[in-house]
């Protein structure tokens, strides 16, 4: 590999210094340029060896205006650029004007003057250094491009690395300013909107000024959204040590103020008018009506049967859900809610229009993450550790296509304190093996396998429970006797509004258990979003998860990819699976999680899997009549058949009476200081476990 020219500039160093010298003395006296003088005046001249010189008065001058003086570049010299494989190092003439945050190159010094070969915005841009060559640095732009460099000897570069850092971390500055101001700006818009009378040609409730509220909203989140992840990523680089939160903002902008969710309870949504005949919504229902309480479900009868399977059907349930589409008055209804919300607001108070719930609760949808079970019951068939691994990276990613219902933007129902789903499947034993060395399934599409013989099928059994209100904490377990296998897990659910979508974190984890081989894997769960709330909503997966098992040394990391405001694909998603002792990756997988995954292997195999047509297995649950009070079909199936019907009104009454009868429960232990017990999980230390799990039993 060539290194950088020592003597390229040789001859230019006096030049420099004497062009800098006099701009930094008419420069100098301007106090508002300290930052940027501050920058690169501590080498005013050139670096006779390195092949780089400084120009630091027009730096000092450059961000304060300079009226209509030449504009002179802060750093220049001769850098090596790698530009690929086959062309290895070149030298290169770099450039760095610090006024407009750029870094150019161009062949040579003489070609400077010409159209640059190449540029690279610094504003949000990270510097770092590497050890991958000697005397190396590398520039990631927030656009996602990418400079390697090396410098002739490491003073030079250290150089380099301190002058692009300035650069950039003075343009995130500018950048926050604005964003001050633009706030300020938003804010004012929205007071003069609502200082509107209520009556009249035009007032505060005009859909076209509240679509204004609302888009402006959501153009300040997004670019505060922006802003924070390029300042979080330059902060990370100087920080190693410390990473900054996902709302934490590291430089200037702290984001809009938002008012606590207490203004919710005190009133804010109270005096909203019903935009529509036919839909009637509330965010907080009269407390005084209907203080009939819910009945509690019997103690359980039988040790660790979770249910009593013989009770249970092959479910028939219509699975078929109608899209939101884009009514006129249900855009009134969100409109008007979205005009009340604050940037960052926590959800978990706000009762959502019942037009937009999806005909099931929270706990089934948990269930429905269960839809391939021959493929979580592979995991245990594994033969050695690798496999297993892989094979529950496989099942972890094909889960979420059928749990959410592909990419449909409706929302399941909140949880009631108490309330429990309970179902099973029944998977023929030829069926489990693991995937990589499994024969074509017989199945196709969404055929529904179905065991013949019980004793020729493994049999999956599953219990969720809603062991808080606030937080909303949910439980769910499974487990599968035969195979001595096991999943507990708990999450918490935390909703934010960001303006034109609704974010939505899964916080908790879940442990999977092999007995048989004494394994535990770790994993989370990503977040969701709504996306497009004002026009055609669709439902997005974003976030890193992890799924580690400590005593085999494996571990995973999963990138849910939201998608980019320009372009890009949707609902990406990407995964590597690596041996942490060794520092081996013996799998990459990459595709979509309601589409293909591809996953490649150690051995340089590969393997497809379309997620839309593999088998689901239908669950087993018992029917409503032998169900509890408090089970989530039992108990919803009110709500439930007046979605059906289409019947907004209806559905929405029967939803606010569940939803207060929970109140005025909660408010009677309160008063009597009884916390409220759960029937099937025990809380220990900040997780949830199951009472009578298999791990104890055995």
């Amino acid at each position: 590999m060539e290194r950088a020219a020592p003597g390229a500039d040789s001859g230019g160093g006096s030049n420099s210094s004497s062009r800098s010298s006099s701009r930094a003395t008419s420069a100098g006296s301007s106090p508002s340029c300290s930052l940027a003088g501050r920058g690169v005046a501590g080498r005013a001249a050139g670096l006779g060896a390195g092949g780089s010189r400084s120009s630091p008065g027009s730096v000092a001058a450059s961000p304060c205006g300079g009226g209509g003086r030449r504009r002179e570049p802060a750093l220049e010299g001769v850098l090596s650029k790698y530009t690929n494989l086959l062309q290895g190092w070149q030298n290169r003439y770099f450039v760095l004007d610090f006024e407009a945050g750029i870094l150019q190159y161009f062949v040579n010094e003489q070609s400077k003057h010409q159209k640059p070969r190449g540029a690279l915005s610094l504003s949000g841009a990270i510097v770092s250094l590497s050890d991958e060559a000697p005397h190396m640095l590398v520039v990631y732009s927030a656009n996602g491009e990418m400079y390697k460099l090396r410098a002739s000897d490491a003073k030079e570069k250290q150089y380099w690395v301190t002058q692009l850092r300035a650069c950039a971390k003075y343009h995130m500055e500018t950048s926050s300013k604005m964003m001050s101001q633009v706030e300020g700006q938003q804010k004012n818009l929205v007071h003069a909107i609502e200082s509107l009378p209520g009556s009249g040609p035009l007032t505060a409730l005009d859909q076209d000024l509240l679509l204004l509220k609302a888009t402006s909203a959501a153009t300040l989140s997004c670019l505060g959204e922006c802003l924070n992840l390029l300042q979080q990523s330059v902060y990370q680089v100087g920080q190693p040590s410390h990473k900054p939160g996902a709302s934490e903002n590291i430089l200037g902008w702290h984001g809009p103020k938002s008012h606590p969710t207490e203004q919710l309870k005190n009133g804010t949504f109270g005096s909203l008018p019903s935009t529509s005949a036919n839909i009637s919504w509330g965010i907080l229902p009269n407390s005084s009506e209907d203080e009939q309480t819910l009945q509690p479900e019997p103690e359980p009868t039988s040790g660790s049967e979770l249910v009593l399977s013989e009770d249970e059907k092959t479910d028939t349930e219509e699975k078929e859900e109608t899209e939101l589409g884009v009514l006129e008055d249900q855009r009134s209804v969100i409109l008007h809610l979205i005009s009340q919300l604050k940037l960052g607001m926590d959800l978990t108070k706000v009762v959502l229009p019942t037009f937009i719930l999806e005909k099931r609760s929270l706990l089934e949808m948990y269930a429905d993450f269960m839809a391939h079970p021959d493929l979580l019951l592979a995991v245990t068939a594994g033969a050695t550790p690798e496999e297993r691994v892989i094979c529950f990276v496989e099942y972890y990613l094909t889960a979420f296509h059928e749990g959410r219902k592909g990419a449909l933007a409706k929302k399941p129902y909140n949880p009631i304190i108490g309330e429990t789903f309970h179902c099973s499947w029944e998977v023929p034993k030829d069926r489990v093996k693991p995937r990589r060395t499994a024969s074509p399934s017989p199945a196709s599409g969404h055929d529904q396998p179905m065991a013949d013989d019980p004793s020729k099928s493994y049999k999956l059994r599953f219990v969720a429970e809603q062991v808080s209100h606030h937080p909303p904490i949910s439980c769910f377990y499974c487990e599968c006797k035969e195979k001595r296998l096991c999943i507990n897990t708990h999450v918490w659910t935390k909703s934010k509004f960001m303006g034109m979508s609704v974010g939505v974190s899964m916080i908790g984890e879940g442990v999977l258990r092999l007995l048989e081989h004494g394994e535990e894997y770790v994993f989370t769960l990503p977040s969701a979003y709504a996306r497009s709330i004002l026009t055609v909503p669709w439902v997005e997966l974003g976030g890193k998860v992890s799924i580690a098992c400590a005593k085999t040394g494996y571990s995973a990391t999963v990138i849910f990819h939201t998608k980019p405001f320009y372009g890009g694909k949707v609902h990406r998603v990407t995964a590597e699976v690596k041996h942490n002792p060794t520092n081996t990756i013996v799998c990459k997988a990459h595709g979509e999680w309601n589409g293909s995954l591809e996953f490649t292997y150690s051995n340089g195999e590969t393997k497809v899997i379309d997620t839309t047509t593999l088998p689901v297995y239908p669950k087993k649950i018992r029917p409503l009549e032998k169900q509890g009070p408090m089970e989530s079909r039992n108990l919803w199936q009110e709500v439930t058949r007046y979605l059906h019907l289409g019947d907004i009104d209806s559905a929405t009454e029967q939803k606010r009476r569940l939803e207060e009868k929970q109140r005025v429960e909660e408010r009677k232990r309160e008063n009597l200081h009884t916390p409220w017990q759960p029937r099937y999980f025990i809380q220990e230390g900040d997780g949830w476990v199951y009472s009578n799990p298999l791990w104890k039993a055995h």
